[in-house]
């Protein structure tokens, strides 16, 4: 019964999501909605119910079965995907390092109000 419980707490949202990306005409996917939704009820709650955590975990144990069809889209589309090899390794390196840069920042930021709270110095020009 927990399995179910957790289970279906976890399709609730992913539905809840979908009906407010549907309804809003958002372009954000209906699934990302739903984990925000179901962040945000379990942040008001305070803890993630036993039944969530069992279903949870239990997805997560076979998590890299999910890989499987991704694995064989590249497979069955290699072709395509080597007609445009150059953007796509550019792309995947320019937005890496994007990410990287914008991760570093952040956390810069982040280390400095902590240092300026604790009143210490951030060891930088701000």
């Amino acid at each position: 019964m927990p399995l179910i419980m957790g289970m279906s707490m976890l399709l609730v949202c992913q539905f809840a999501g979908e009906l407010v990306a549907k309804g809003l005409t958002l372009p954000i996917p209906g699934p990302v909605i739903g984990m925000v939704i179901l962040l945000v009820a379990l942040m008001i709650r305070g803890k993630v119910p036993s039944s969530l955590r069992l279903t949870g975990e239990g997805l997560l144990r076979y998590l890299t079965l999910l890989f499987v069809p991704a694995g064989v889209g590249l497979m069955v589309h290699f072709e395509l995907i080597g007609a445009d090899l150059w953007p796509i390794v550019v792309t995947l390196v320019a937005s890496t390092a994007v990410t990287l840069g914008a991760t570093a920042w952040v956390l810069q930021r982040l280390q400095r109000g902590h240092a300026r709270r604790n009143g210490r110095s951030s060891g930088g020009k701000a």
